[in-house]
This record gives structure tokens, sequence and C-alpha cells, in this order.
């Protein structure tokens, strides 16, 4: 049955979905999913990394001992599904933060809008110091 479902999305395009308000439907429940405990940084962004986006995220995170490998991106929408417990820094790139959240907090443009824009690295820099610093 899964996967006839799945051959249905192909054919139509879909490469992944979820419920937007899963609260509304009948029977549906809420996953909740728990990071790897090797995750430092949770990367909060409409927009997945991608060719020199990804590069540009790379590099970021090297600036504060952070590797690709230790981190993970989810999208705005799904944030809530997360277990946040244990995570290091969690950085928000062109949406809004979230209220109530102990790890380390960046915010910023999305990745596209940083790239080539002095002004929006150096503010994202002087976040990342700010941490240091303490």
């Amino acid at each position: 049955m899964q996967e006839r479902r799945q051959s249905y999305l192909q054919e139509m395009g879909i490469q992944n979905w979820s419920l937007a308000h899963p609260g509304q439907m009948p029977g549906a429940t809420h996953v909740h999913y728990d990071l790897p405990p090797s995750c430092r940084l949770l990367f909060v962004s409409p927009v997945l990394p991608e060719g020199s986006q990804a590069m540009m995220f790379e590099k970021v995170l090297k600036s504060f001992q952070v590797s690709l490998t230790q981190a993970r991106h989810v999208y705005p929408q799904d944030l809530h599904l997360i277990s946040q417990s244990d995570i290091e820094w969690i950085w928000f790139a062109g949406c809004s933060a979230v209220e109530g959240i102990a790890a380390k907090q960046l915010i910023s443009p999305l990745l596209s809008q940083i790239d080539g824009h002095p002004q929006h690295r150096r503010e994202l820099w002087r976040q990342i110091c700010s941490y240091q610093a303490s």
C-alpha cells in the first residue's frame, strides 16, 4: 500500500510532503524526532543550502568549530517536531526566531542574501563572536 502511494506521489512530481495542520486531521499523530547526539547546530530555514550557499554555510560553521556532519537542517514549519533539549546552536535564516530556546541563537537573512553583502556577514559574525566572548 505504501509503495502505491509513493508511486502516485512520484507521478505527480511530489518529492516529499507534510501536513500543515496535522491536529485538524482525525487520527493524525505528531511525531517528534530526536537529533543525533553528534548534532551541535540546527539550521532553521525555508531554503535548504545548496551549491554556493552550502559552501558558504560550511565556511560559517567552521568559524565556530562546527562541521557539516554536526549540523542539521529543518524547515521552520517542522521545528516543533524536533526535540531541541541538547542542541548547542540554533540558526534561524530567513525566518522568525522562536522564543524560549535555551541554545545559542543566530538570526540572519537567507544565505543567498548574506552572500555578497558585507553588512549581513558582519552582523552574523558579531553574533557568533558574542557567544565566543562569553
